[in-house]
């Protein structure tokens, strides 16, 4: 068979395995399996083009697709399952981000009073949740936000000190102060209309990042 016509298969066969990845599959097996579609097509593209066989280009295009795409690890899965049935309900959104991060975004309603930093009895459950089997090499990352009640020389530390809070929070139990980074936007990155009281209900917020380290080359 000549190279073009391989390619083209190679192409095809990739597409057949990104369709693959559908709603009933794990977060982890759709990575895995989009990145292998993504890795054989290029793979078999660049063989092609310097005149060498599709096929076994798209072979190891598509293995190395499948580890970059399956950076989701199944532990990040299991406790993105476990903070989901923890939270249900509660409006509490979680949520796998872009870069493969878990995301936990806690509304006033479970995280602050009306200019307070401290960690409401609600939110505590969901803390200790998500700090049950935290792996020793996985990072924290806590952000602190306001409504735009008050100026920024209110706003900007009061979101850092709900960021602390949590902070401090969690190292009650047991995830080490040093793998938790805290920031604050103050009033700066809203979710919702401020001129309404459920809309700044939804800015004073927290939101709670969780990542593994990315592996070195």
């Amino acid at each position: 068979m000549k190279p073009i016509a391989n390619s083209r298969l190679a192409i095809a066969v990739a597409a057949a395995v990104a369709l693959t990845a559908c709603e009933n599959m794990s977060e982890r097996q759709k990575g895995t399996a989009q990145g292998a579609a993504i890795g054989a097509i290029g793979g078999a593209v660049l063989s092609s083009a310097t005149g060498g066989r599709a096929g076994t280009g798209a072979v190891v295009g598509g293995a190395v697709g499948a580890v970059a795409g399956n950076l989701w690890s199944k532990r990040m899965e299991d406790k993105r399952a476990a903070m989901e049935k923890a939270t249900a309900g509660t409006g509490i959104d979680v949520a796998r981000t872009n870069d493969n991060q878990l995301k936990v975004n806690v509304p006033s309603d479970f995280s602050f009073d009306v200019g307070r930093a401290e960690v409401k009895p609600p939110m505590r459950p969901v803390l200790d949740q998500f700090a049950q089997g935290l792996d020793p090499t996985m990072q924290v990352r806590v952000i602190g936000h306001t409504d735009s009640t008050g100026g920024d020389a209110i706003n900007n530390p009061l979101s850092v000190d709900r960021a602390e809070s949590v902070r401090h929070y969690l190292a009650g139990r047991g995830v080490a102060a040093s793998r938790v980074e805290v920031s604050g936007q103050g009033s700066r990155s809203p979710v919702a209309d401020n001129a309404t009281e459920a809309g700044r209900a939804q800015n004073r917020r927290v939101e709670i990042f969780l990542r593994e380290p990315v592996p070195k080359g």
